[in-house]
């Protein structure tokens, strides 16, 4: 993480969001999350929607590594592997079990338990870092598209993975294929320059929507563990929670963004790069996204 956040731009006086304000609520959908020094009691709500278990855990650690990236602090640390948000509080939804794989209808109904906790935990930002394989029934692919096209509707900056499926044309995994959601692949970066990484999926999707959108850092991201350190990780996965803790940090700044504005604002301010020439807008640069100036 201290990488990435060299990458992007990040400084610690980005993150104001002082005791006064209202923290931005970002909800993420995965694994679960432990109960990592690098969280405190920023995590303000957990459902557990496999096993109705009681109490935080993480039995796969997926979630806990996403959490860290986006909203992690770097206490255990001491500030080397902080998130981008690190004021940002966590409502957790889990969908995976221990082996990373979940239902269909687990991650439906969670979508609309995050938007039926939306007003209660000031929820601005929804995070998937899941996709569909694509054997599952189309019936479900499109009630999964519907749940997040809901979300973004009503008010919640849905953030998707590109999957891991690259780097072939129309490998973006559901439900990262949803137009109105923005959607995020890896890349990596290299002595000043960046590029799609191999494994991160490209577009155009089924209906010919470009995607991604924009890209951010992914492979080799050290971040939370779910057994209370750090661990290193790879994926797309990875690469979405950096861009949630980048609009975690804008709507702090501008809370009266909509979705749609906070799109647009990413389409503006991406750093142009060498990209696939798909049409994408490039890697997420947070000073520009922040200059309230231009």
């Amino acid at each position: 993480m201290n990488q990435v956040r060299h990458w992007i731009g990040f400084e610690e006086s980005m993150d104001r969001l002082g005791d006064r304000d209202q923290p931005v609520g970002v909800c993420i959908l995965d694994s679960g999350v432990e109960a990592h020094p690098d969280f405190g009691k920023r995590i303000v709500s957990f459902r557990d929607f496999v096993e109705e278990r009681q109490g935080l855990y993480d039995d796969y650690g997926h979630g806990t590594h996403i959490a860290g990236i986006s909203s992690g602090s770097g206490l255990r640390s001491k500030g080397r592997y902080r998130g981008i948000a690190a004021h940002s509080n966590l409502i957790i939804g889990k969908v995976l079990n221990h082996q990373g794989d979940g239902r269909i209808e687990d991650f439906i109904a969670a979508i609309y338990w995050c938007m039926q906790m939306q007003e209660k935990f000031h929820i601005r930002i929804l995070n998937i870092s899941v996709g569909l394989i694509k054997s599952v029934a189309k019936d479900w692919q499109r009630d999964l598209l519907g749940a997040v096209e809901a979300a973004w509707d009503k008010g919640i900056v849905t953030v998707c993975a590109a999957g891991n499926n690259g780097p072939g044309k129309g490998s973006v995994t559901i439900p990262g294929t949803q137009p109105k959601v923005i959607t995020v692949g890896s890349a990596d970066y290299r002595q000043g320059t960046f590029s799609p990484s191999d494994y991160s999926g490209r577009g155009p999707t089924a209906d010919c929507v470009k995607k991604p959108e924009i890209y951010a850092p992914g492979s080799n991201i050290t971040s939370c563990s779910k057994q209370g350190w750090y661990v290193k990780k790879t994926g797309t996965s990875m690469s979405v929670p950096v861009v949630t803790g980048a609009i975690a940090l804008l709507l702090q700044q501008e809370p009266y963004l909509s979705p749609v504005d906070v799109k647009l604002r990413l389409y503006e301010r991406a750093k142009r790069g060498h990209m696939d020439g798909g049409g994408n807008w490039g890697t997420i640069y947070l000073p520009t996204l922040l200059d309230t100036k231009q």
